[in-house]
């Protein structure tokens, strides 16, 4: 059982003024394992003034001094991976392979690009006679969600540190183990007291207290869009910097000059890693019409592939939705699907044969979907693929682009400068060519309903930042 009913608020682990008890629920099968405490608007105050007064001080440190502390908090992070690994599994259902290998070494990887960043950044440039300087925004708050844990969390903090930003956490309460552990390794490294502030609690509460906040400069939020609009209104009055990475419902276009066994054997397996719990995953798969017979017999056979589980079982590569609200969302949307006419090629409501409990779900795929159905245009957030067919390139654009969201695209070729033209022209902030993964130095964001801010690289520091023209310096 885990014990975390303690914040970390100037240095210290304290008893908030928060008492509400919540249990962490383990997905797989719905026991609790482990308690945390739902803070206060006290408990906001009280961090955020501790984020307050460490800010004079470290945002005053030199670029040499976060370096060696970023180097610590690597080595740090490292010796714990496996702890990281485990809650993470234990909080949100991940099988421990991928939670070792996939969702606890990117938050190893988001420490080690924000120190490499960092050591090849410059924050003052001289502009003939006036001097532009990049400067730590301030204390920020930081709202992290539940579907890639560690990963959210270290993309914000890292790049913080970097700027020489102070700060409070407010991790998801469905999964907020992994970051206490994360707490304790920002401890063990030598994180300045009151620099990093972790106060758990729920988004209209803990969420909204430290958006409001007058004395938080800026809010980086990532979660639904539903609640980015509501973290945006409610630090509208303070008018602070918000940057939002939020909802996806990212098309795969798979040309007709494609490798299609393979796009479309890369394209089942992305969606359905993580249980389908990616803001980025390829949910709605496009394929030309004289083809598409053809590829839903793939995809259906590539769906029989994952193995869903026991996620401490070796042979599990699919554990369960992260939470029973999550589960039943997904239940929602697959019956939706076959309500509204879609042909289910695969899986179906209810969970996979032999599972009686905990939060699993079937590998699903529809076919016959047209881009008005509920299925193709919700964010469904589970192991639910969609196929729509499509007459030529120009509707194949179209398709991809009709949609509120604009975060990741997909484009499959045996072409490559056709690939690249069809990139040119999706409204989203990220395009993969020809199943290229994720780049930790590219910036990560989208157009439209999928957020206004950029994380990960480079733009993921200077969301930090604030620029200082100083006229007269030379």
């Amino acid at each position: 059982m885990y014990d975390s009913r303690r914040f970390l608020i100037d240095g210290a682990w304290t008893a908030p003024e928060g008492r509400r008890e919540l249990d962490v629920i383990d997905p797989a099968n719905e026991e609790s394992i482990g308690k945390i405490l739902l803070g206060t608007a006290a408990d906001v105050d009280a961090a955020v003034k501790a984020a307050r007064a460490a800010f004079e001080s470290f945002a005053e440190t030199t670029k040499e001094e976060r370096i060696a502390l970023l180097e610590r908090v690597a080595s740090s992070f490292q010796k714990r991976i496996d702890d990281v690994a485990r809650a993470i599994s234990d909080e949100m259902g991940a099988p421990m392979k991928f939670a070792r290998h996939a969702q606890a070494a990117s938050g190893l990887e988001h420490l080690t690009t924000a120190l490499a960043v960092l050591k090849e950044f410059e924050f003052e440039e001289l502009r003939g006679s006036t001097l532009i300087r990049r400067e730590p925004i301030g204390v920020c708050g930081l709202i992290t969600p539940w579907n890639w844990p560690i990963n959210q969390i270290t993309c914000k903090v890292a790049p913080a540190l970097a700027a020489g930003c102070t700060m409070v956490l407010k991790p998801s309460e469905v999964a907020p183990l992994s970051a206490h552990v994360f707490a304790e390794i920002l401890q063990e490294a030598g994180v300045p007291k009151g620099v990093f502030n972790l106060v758990d609690g729920d988004g209209p509460t803990v969420g909204e207290a430290l958006a409001r906040h007058p004395d938080v400069d800026m809010v980086s939020f990532t979660g639904s869009t539903r609640a980015g609009v509501l973290v945006a209104k409610a630090a509208a009055d303070t008018v602070k910097r918000v940057a939002q990475e939020l909802g996806g419902k990212s098309a795969n276009i798979i040309l007709e000059d494609a490798d299609l066994e393979a796009a479309v054997k890369r394209g089942v397996l992305s969606m359905m890693s993580n249980t389908g719990q990616s803001c980025n995953a390829p949910s709605r798969m496009l394929v030309p019409r004289e083809r598409y017979a053809e590829a839903v017999k793939i995809a259906k056979s590539i769906a029989a592939k994952p193995v869903v589980g026991d996620p401490k079982s070796p042979d599990v590569t699919m554990g369960p939705v992260a939470s029973e609200a999550q589960f039943n969302k997904v239940q929602r949307l697959i019956q939706k699907g076959i309500e509204e006419g879609a042909t289910l090629v695969a899986g179906g409501p209810g969970r996979p044969e032999g599972l009686t409990k905990g939060y699993f779900v079937r590998p699903t795929i529809f076919a016959d979907v047209h881009n008005e159905m509920t299925i193709a245009r919700e964010e469904i957030f589970g192991p639910v693929l969609v196929m729509i067919p499509y007459e030529n390139e120009e509707e194949a654009i179209r398709i991809a682009n009709d949609t509120v969201y604009g975060l990741s695209g997909y484009v499959y070729s045996g072409d490559i400068e056709r690939a690249r033209r069809v990139a040119r022209r999706l409204r989203t902030g990220m395009v993969h060519l020809n199943g290229a993964p994720t780049d930790p130095h590219a910036p990560f964001g989208g157009y439209k309903q999928s957020g206004n801010g950029r994380e990960w690289g480079r733009e993921g520091l200077i969301e930090f930042l604030e620029v200082k023209a100083v006229m007269g310096y030379a």
